[in-house]
């Protein structure tokens, strides 16, 4: 059998020639064609797609950068590209930047990305990782000291900092004043979280006629573990995993008395005879009503809640103030709050130039219009300190009574605590969450009701998370021995 010769067979895709070696009219018209739309299109971009590309991972914030980035002004004065921004939700974001990191493929020229995300992009060796190392332009350029210092924290791996942070968020705790007031509650003397759970037991004296409280004290539930408990942890001084001044390296920290105490704490506001709590998330319809119908007496509230409440709850215009959280008794610092979220620009490796996308991060972010816009829109307060005495900071609010909740957030943004960046952040979560699962179940199946009586269990439960967070870190080839 003869082999066909691959040189006579028309390569898959091809035109075949026409016999004298030439090709057909109607191809060479074709080409021609190809070439010229090929020169338009180089000369006449097409007008919505951006020379540099921003991926955000929030509408809010895309809508804000849309008219900042279009504005005439801001192009004059800064000399950017065109920008395009592309936003998506945090989870198909999570992917795209993944698959980048995996492929070595282009994902943007800088890439907002949410405190959540963070951990599995620095699952990896410091030279793997897929953002670039922005340690060495923030010190040259003086920004690590105009940028408030804990702001850095969950941008921070291994001594590095590969993020150029959006926020402060600190944390304060919002209070319906009329509910307060009707149950003769104390502010002036609440000064730590027994304090308050002693005041709020007015709050829920009254009953209904099913002889359940007619409104309960705080949003809070033990599911939230996530979010309201873990800020709370970290106020008192705990967290998942806390910094060793000595070694500068994060230590697991599952086992802390300061998580066993919050631990402690919110099950006994959540269950027994003296429970003060509700089960009222944000961002629930549900519980959006549950609130407005005076049902819910405070909440812990950071700065971003804020501009969120103004926006879904204006029936509650005029009814909330702001205080200083309650301190922890554990807590030697006696820290009054404490940090819920964040959110950081980075640029990726693959970007097509370092130096412009940092100039769009810098432009975008360290810019007292965004830090105006994000504050009236949101009530988000800039992590640029220089910037805090702004007027557009102190204004009265209608919504908070007449108090200035820009002046009160700012009086405490110093003081939040440091998070972790650790990859195995989430594991140590889902464990605690475990824990505080069990912890309440103990208390409803034994009749314990009170925080003392509850802190043994908290203490154990706590330790065997710690122990199993532990022994998934030590899987860990890469980064077991590496750094934690």
């Amino acid at each position: 059998m003869t082999q066909a010769d691959p040189t006579n067979a028309p390569s898959a895709g091809k035109t075949k020639a026409e016999p004298g070696g030439g090709y057909s009219l109607g191809v060479k018209i074709i080409a021609v064609l190809a070439v010229l739309s090929a020169g338009v299109l180089a000369f006449f971009p097409d007008p919505d797609r951006g020379e540099l590309e921003l991926l955000t991972f929030s509408k809010g914030h895309a809508d804000t950068y849309r008219p900042m980035l279009n504005d005439p002004a801001f192009r004059a004065r800064t000399r950017l590209p065109t920008v395009e921004v592309i936003q998506t939700n945090t989870q198909p974001l999570s992917r795209r930047i993944s698959a980048s990191f995996w492929s070595g493929t282009e994902v943007g020229d800088v890439i907002e990305v949410e405190r959540g995300m963070i951990g599995a992009f620095f699952s990896t060796t410091l030279k793997a990782i897929g953002f670039v190392d922005l340690t060495d332009r923030l010190e040259s350029e003086g920004l690590l000291e105009s940028i408030n210092t804990p702001s850095f924290a969950p941008w921070t791996t291994r001594g590095r900092i590969f993020g150029l942070p959006h926020d402060v968020h600190p944390v304060m705790l919002a209070y319906h004043k009329g509910i307060f007031d009707g149950a003769g509650v104390d502010v002036e003397s609440i000064e730590t979280w027994t304090d308050f759970r002693r005041e709020m037991q007015k709050v829920v004296a009254a009953k209904g006629d099913d002889g359940r409280p007619l409104r309960y004290g705080i949003a809070m539930w033990t599911a939230n573990f996530n979010d309201q408990i873990e800020a709370l942890m970290l106020q008192a001084g705990g967290g998942t995993f806390i910094l060793d001044p000595e070694t500068g390296r994060e230590v697991l920290a599952v086992n802390h008395e300061a998580n066993a105490v919050v631990l402690a704490n919110v099950v006994a506001w959540c269950v027994g005879p003296n429970r003060i709590a509700i089960d009222a998330p944000e961002f629930n319809p549900s519980a959006n009503q549950l609130k407005l119908e005076g049902r819910v007496a405070a909440a812990i509230m950071p700065d971003w809640l804020a501009g969120v409440w103004q926006k879904d709850l204006p029936g509650l215009s005029g009814e909330i103030r702001l205080m200083p959280l309650p301190a922890w008794s554990v807590d030697p610092q006696r820290r009054r709050t404490t940090v819920w979220g964040g959110t950081a620009m980075m640029i990726p490796r693959t970007a097509k130039d370092h130096e412009v996308s940092w100039r769009l991060a810098k432009e975008l972010y360290l810019s007292r219009e965004l830090a105006e816009e994000l504050y009236k829109v949101n009530r988000i307060i800039s992590p640029m300190t220089s910037m805090w005495g702004e007027d557009f900071y102190h204004q009265p609010d209608p919504y908070f009574g007449g108090q200035q909740p820009g002046t009160l957030f700012i009086e405490l943004a110093p003081d939040v605590p440091l998070r972790t960046s650790s990859p195995f952040r989430g594991t140590a979560l889902g464990k605690i969450g475990q824990a505080i699962f069990d912890l309440k179940q103990y208390a409803d199946d034994e009749g314990v009701h009170e925080p003392d009586a509850l802190l043994p269990e908290a203490r154990r439960l706590l330790q065997k998370a710690h122990d199993l967070t532990r022994e998934e870190m030590d899987r860990n080839l890469i980064l077991g021995s590496e750094s934690w």
